[in-house]
């Protein structure tokens, strides 16, 4: 795999987690303004939205496989979006939680990105670049049953705050929608046992065109959070 960013006459953009849900949109929604690379744990994973966006650079890597983060990066010398998306939801109450949900959760959601935006930093920098972190509304409260993934998401958004005043150039948004209709959306309905209601939540395009208007925030403005709520059904 070659990622040639470095001649583009398009931004670059790279996003995690862009197989399918909210980081498909989002790949959807900046094709037509910047060259992607799309990230996702396989080039499997990978096929049906690469087959969509056919000019999508494909950017397969574990992200908790540090070694293989850093080779993947490596080779990226200038990046104008990081648009950190992939994570995972693993809940239950704070009775019935195991060390290893813990530990697997703050790793996927906190540590994963911490790790990957540092070593893109001097590709960031190169570019001026913007980091967008989709946080949720779970980092701004948290609820019963929803301890560990609250945690690592108000891990995200004190990440955000710190990485916005250790790096000035950079602009730092944090994404805080409220539930988004996706198939993830569904295993969680099916856990609470409640009837799926798809009007009931964000629609994931509404989700990414709010990325898009962040990266399209004049430069004299830096959007810090944006927070979304499903309006009222």
């Amino acid at each position: 795999m070659t990622n040639a960013v470095t001649s583009s006459p398009k931004p670059t953009a790279l996003i995690t987690g862009a197989s399918r849900g909210l980081g498909a949109a989002i790949a959807r929604e900046l094709a037509p303004t910047y060259d992607l690379l799309l990230g996702a744990r396989s080039a499997d994973a990978l096929r049906d939205i690469r087959a969509e966006l056919p000019d999508a650079t494909g950017w397969p890597v574990e992200l908790t496989d540090y070694p293989a983060v850093a080779a993947a990066a490596a080779s990226i010398r200038r990046l104008d979006v990081l648009v950190h998306n992939a994570g995972i939801q693993d809940l239950s109450a704070i009775a019935d939680s195991t060390v290893e949900q813990w530990r697997n959760t703050l790793e996927a959601n906190l540590i994963a990105v911490v790790e990957l935006t540092r070593l893109l930093l001097p590709a960031l920098r190169a570019a001026s670049g913007h980091v967008v972190l989709i946080n949720s509304g779970a980092g701004l409260r948290a609820n019963a049953g929803w301890a560990s993934y609250a945690a690592s998401k108000f891990g995200l958004r004190a990440f955000a705050d710190a990485l916005r005043l250790e790096e000035p150039a950079l602009r730092v948004t944090s994404i805080h929608p409220g539930r988004i209709d996706t198939d993830m959306q569904r295993e969680i309905i099916a856990q609470e046992g409640r009837e799926y209601r798809p009007e009931q939540f964000l629609r994931a395009e509404t989700v990414a065109g709010a990325v898009r208007n962040a990266l399209e925030t004049p430069r004299d403005g830096h959007p810090t959070e944006v927070v979304l709520r499903p309006a009222p059904s």
